[in-house]
């Protein structure tokens, strides 16, 4: 596996504390686990749109953080 072989997107900006740089739309991981850990504890900008972990080589979506709707949720950052 090359070092980019996980994508995490989202159409719209993602924001996390955990990502260095907030609001781009997308970021790539060599490691499965650490891309879903990072999509699962990711938010966007508006809030409550859909993000992926997209295996990169096969374009599989292996992980997918459906849309939220739930007003509790939109001032998670």
């Amino acid at each position: 596996m090359t070092s980019a072989d996980f994508r995490v997107e989202s159409s719209h900006p993602i924001s996390g504390r955990l990502f260095p740089v907030s609001g781009s739309q997308q970021y790539f991981f060599s490691d499965r686990a650490l891309a879903v850990a990072m999509a699962a504890k990711s938010i966007t900008k508006p809030s409550g749109q859909e993000i992926r972990v997209v295996h990169v080589p096969t374009g599989e979506v292996v992980f997918r953080k459906a849309a939220s709707s739930r007003p509790e949720f939109s001032d998670e950052l």
